[in-house]
């Protein structure tokens, strides 16, 4: 009963955490005003990508990845941020079965 609370409250905290994502529209992006987003947007994004992924299936205005970024630097933060999700989530799984 316990593993079952914990992961009850993995998964709202989660799903909180993904209510601080960012929208932009791709019409917006072509604008020199708009954010850019660099290293910390990359890992932040490639954290909630799951959450993303699914959003995106449902809805048509969520996007798993930013059109606006500066390049190279986004893409490593992304990659890592998918990195610390898939590591964390072995971790739980792993702590759950002993």
């Amino acid at each position: 009963m316990k593993k079952l609370n914990l992961i009850g409250i993995l998964v709202l905290v989660l799903i909180g955490l993904t209510g601080c994502a960012d929208v932009s529209h791709v019409q917006d992006c072509l604008l020199p005003t708009e954010h850019t987003y660099g290293f910390w947007g990359g890992t932040w994004h490639g954290m909630i990508s799951f959450f993303s992924f699914i959003g995106s299936l449902m809805y048509d205005d969520i996007a798993i990845y930013a059109v606006n970024n500066n390049g190279a630097w986004y893409d490593f933060g992304f990659v890592g941020g998918l990195g610390i999700t898939i590591r964390l989530l072995r971790l739980i799984v792993k702590g759950l079965n002993s």
